[in-house]
């Protein structure tokens, strides 16, 4: 991971906030709709501070300049940060968040600006309130991206690439239907509407898909649906005539992206006050509907507080309840994914220790993109493949790069967290191996990664139950020895869609203790360990909440379960049996079992996959 030398472009940002009259300027990591993996002309976090991940929010004042962001990225951003740049750790002790830091260095009646476009409205809220408090002014909004002025024309064009339609053979469920249960929800909340800016979510509703953003099969777009109309805001050109006829057929009309601005606009006006006979005023009470990922410049337009109410977004709590065909893709998709995850760790073994090849981490992800590929209703990645040996395995969201990362040393953990998006639904595995003689306390560390694994693989907790309660029983075997990870444990999965989901995870986030697991629920399950400078150790399977048959029925509650559709073996060289009780013994062995009877057809008698598969599945 190399440093980028960000002075000049810092001294550009400063010069446009001194002629803008601003003391410090806030650069969010998310786009206009809220996005947490974003095309490459969006990445305006990244261009100003260097940092690449994911998560994390850059202040610059006129004197210094901020990164904040979470535990996955401590280790990453350390590397990438250069002198210009203070790391913000966000939920350490004593380390204040970017807010904070905004807020108190804003003392004095300093002018703070964003681009309303790029932060939620709530956030913009909040942070507005934190300001004020410290003595600064109010929040500004800034309809010109500093950043993209800073950028010029090195900045990469917006994508325009093609929209395409999902059949019902793989969404499930006609637009239609979508359209009328979302009306009903409308209806119930007693509103004029809703705006949806989520890029997922509009794909969702209208079952069609993109490829605007890298691995995140959606296209830039906003929608608005009313009691009595859909109107899709697409630039035209992504959309072929299949498209237009399907859109009309199913009762949308389409106008252009950008206009989406004026349109909401006109609608938050249609809102205004109106006058009695008797000349008093009389408001209409019914409301636009927001999520609370909407940005600020969208509320704005919409007409602010009096006009528009901001709630979990329904399309949202749809969408992650999964219909039955889309669950069966997701089996059905797994064991395919599983199949080549299977023959890529046999022949890289094979390649490490019997051909004695040296292989370094790109050219082994390149391999497994290559055996993917040949899956039925393969699509592309689901993200940058994280292939990882030694120390940067203990870089949470290690991402290497041609030229700029490791050769693969047999001698030591080798972590590859990976996924897929096919036609028929999203992967994101994660197995950590050894191919040489792994040390005692790797072995310790795996296993007691892995029980944590199978604890909430095995968990049956009543309806009602959040995430955010069932998190510490992944944690609960490290906490034992002292031990810890920093990220979350599991994260929704979507279908055909963002490998990332909401509104449901596990994890000490108090956003996943807001809503409560559900049957149809995607998820992932993902405890991990790392030491930094040394080894990392993260095992993740894709499991889906289920109903399930209990004794009895405490409060005459359904309890649920947990389906596993991730199939692939556990490192057997890792695992220490003596740390396993005999219920986990048995669960990994029907595990294997049931791995080696779904996946074992995709491989030749005696090939090098079939006796990898038949060794790894071997029962304890």
């Amino acid at each position: 991971m190399e440093k980028v030398n960000t002075t000049e472009r810092l001294t550009r940002l400063r010069e446009l906030m001194k002629q803008r009259k601003l003391d410090i300027y806030i650069v969010p990591s998310e786009d206009s709709h809220s996005s947490e993996y974003i095309a490459p002309c969006d990445a305006r976090r990244e261009y100003i501070s260097g940092f690449s991940g994911s998560a994390g929010t850059a202040v610059i004042t006129h004197e210094k300049a901020a990164l904040a962001t979470d535990g996955r990225y401590f280790n990453h951003a350390s590397k990438q940060l250069d002198a210009n740049w203070l790391l913000l750790k966000q939920g350490l002790q004593d380390v204040p968040t970017w807010q904070e830091w905004s807020a108190e260095q804003s003392e004095g009646g300093k002018a703070v600006g964003v681009d309303p476009k790029v932060i939620s409205a709530s956030e913009a809220r909040k942070l507005s309130e934190k300001i004020k408090k410290r003595g600064g002014q109010e929040l500004l909004a800034i309809d010109e991206n500093l950043v993209d002025l800073v950028w010029g024309s090195s900045q990469p064009p917006r994508p325009s690439e093609p929209v395409k339609i999902l059949p019902k053979a793989f969404a499930g469920k006609e637009v239609k239907t979508k359209l009328e249960e979302l009306r009903k929800e409308l209806e119930k909340k007693k509103s004029s509407g809703f705006i949806v800016s989520m890029l997922d979510e509009v794909a969702w509703l209208f079952n069609m898909r993109g490829n605007d953003i890298p691995y995140n099969p959606v296209f830039f777009s906003y929608a608005a649906i009313t009691p009595t109309s859909a109107t899709l805001y697409v630039d035209s050109s992504k959309l072929g005539s299949e498209c237009k006829t399907y859109l009309t057929e199913n009762g949308v009309s389409v106008r252009p992206y950008h206009k989406i601005f004026d349109d909401t606009e006109v609608l938050g006006k249609s809102l205004d006050t109106k006058e009695s006979g008797d000349g008093v005023p009389e408001v209409k009470i019914k409301k636009f509907l927001v999520s609370t990922k909407t940005s600020w410049a969208l509320k704005r337009s919409l007409g602010g507080e009096t006009k528009v109410e901001e709630i979990r977004s329904p399309i949202g709590d749809a969408k992650a309840v999964k219909n039955e065909t889309e669950l069966e893709g997701m089996r059905a998709c797994h064991v395919r994914d599983g199949a080549a995850l299977t023959e890529y760790f046999a022949w890289l073994e094979h390649q490490l220790t019997v051909e004695k090849v040296e292989l370094d981490e790109v050219v082994a992800a390149d391999k497994l993109e290559e055996l993917r590929k040949k899956q039925k209703n393969y699509v592309g990645l689901s993200f940058d493949t994280i292939s990882s040996t030694g120390a940067n395995a203990a870089v949470i969201h290690y991402k290497p790069e041609k030229g700029n990362c490791s050769v693969i040393d047999p001698k030591a953990v080798y972590l590859c967290d990976s996924g897929a998006q096919y036609l028929d639904g999203t992967t994101d595995t994660t197995r950590t191996l050894h191919f040489g003689e792994p040390t005692e306390m790797e072995r310790k560390a795996y296993t007691l990664v892995l029980k944590g694994n199978i604890a909430l693989d095995v968990v049956v907790f009543p309806k009602g139950t959040s995430g955010f309660a069932l998190d510490t029983l992944a944690r609960q075997f490290l906490w034992e020895e002292g031990l810890d990870y920093r990220h979350g444990t599991g994260h929704g999965v979507g279908s055909y869609l963002n490998v990332h989901e909401g509104p449901i995870g596990i994890g000490t986030r108090i956003q996943y203790s807001e809503v409560p697991l559900a049957p149809g629920n995607v998820i992932s399950n993902e405890p991990g360990y790392y030491e930094d400078g040394s080894f990392g150790i993260r095992i993740e399977n894709i499991i889906m909440v289920k109903e399930v048959e209990t004794k009895h029925r405490f409060g005459d509650k359904p309890y649920l379960g947990f389906e596993h559709v991730t199939m692939v073996p556990y490192c057997r060289k890792l695992i220490d049996e003596e740390l396993l009780t005999r219920r986990e013994k048995h669960w990994l062995n029907e595990y294997h079992a049931d791995i080696y009877g779904k996946t074992k057809h995709f491989f030749k008698p005696d090939s090098v996959a079939m006796k990898w598969l038949e060794r790894e599945t071997q029962p304890i």
